[in-house]
């Protein structure tokens, strides 16, 4: 990766060097959430069919021999599946966004990209989570999930509040926006979690 470093600001003085460790100190979290994106990223391609096989490990001897079976889950209903199905793409593309967005900021600070790079990587999500709204307020939720549609477009929108304050940077030069859009994308994270674990139970591992 290039490893020059575009200068966001000037106006930081002497203790820049000083205030990007308690800087990257900070931002550490944003590690877990680049590591958890990795591993959505490798399943956010597959159909909801294929990750069972994966994580049931079908055709497998070694898989989870001896474990106790658990409690299975409620059969989704056919217009629950439906819809399931037309927001499975759309979770995708809201994944992938995250997933390139966070691991940017984690290389703007170790210093392996640049902040134009990383500026474009913010652009791009912001598209998708636009475009993600729009398609999720298009969908026609059966009574049962609509305070789960609800739920996810919420994220999808606190990850766009997220970028945008990441944005700020470039605009005023202060790195500090990175930590101050953490808790969004956290909690964006948090409820496509929740949200995910009724939808594509084999996608999100159990707590």
């Amino acid at each position: 990766m290039n490893t020059r470093r575009w200068r966001v600001s000037s106006n930081h003085g002497t203790g820049r060097g000083a205030s990007r460790a308690v800087f990257v100190k900070r931002l550490a979290p944003f590690v877990l959430i680049a590591l958890a994106a990795l591993v959505i990223a490798a399943f956010v391609s597959a159909k909801p069919g294929d990750l069972r096989a994966w994580f049931t490990g079908s055709g497998s001897d070694s898989a989870l021999a001896g474990s106790p079976a658990k409690p299975a889950r409620p059969a989704l209903t056919a217009d629950e599946e439906r819809y399931t199905r037309a927001l499975w793409p759309i979770h995708g593309d809201v994944e992938r966004s995250t997933m390139r967005m966070s691991l940017g900021q984690i290389f703007y600070t170790t210093k392996d990209l640049d902040a134009p790079e990383l500026k474009v990587r913010v652009e791009q999500a912001l598209k998708i989570y636009k475009s993600a709204q729009t398609q999720i307020q298009g969908l026609q939720p059966p009574a049962s999930l609509r305070a789960q549609h609800d739920d996810y477009l919420a994220a999808v929108r606190l990850f766009e509040e997220s970028a945008n304050e990441v944005m700020k940077m470039f605009s005023d030069g202060r790195e500090d926006h990175l930590v101050a859009a953490y808790p969004k994308g956290q909690a964006g994270a948090d409820k496509i979690r929740e949200i995910g674990g009724k939808f594509w139970p084999n996608e999100f591992a159990p707590h």
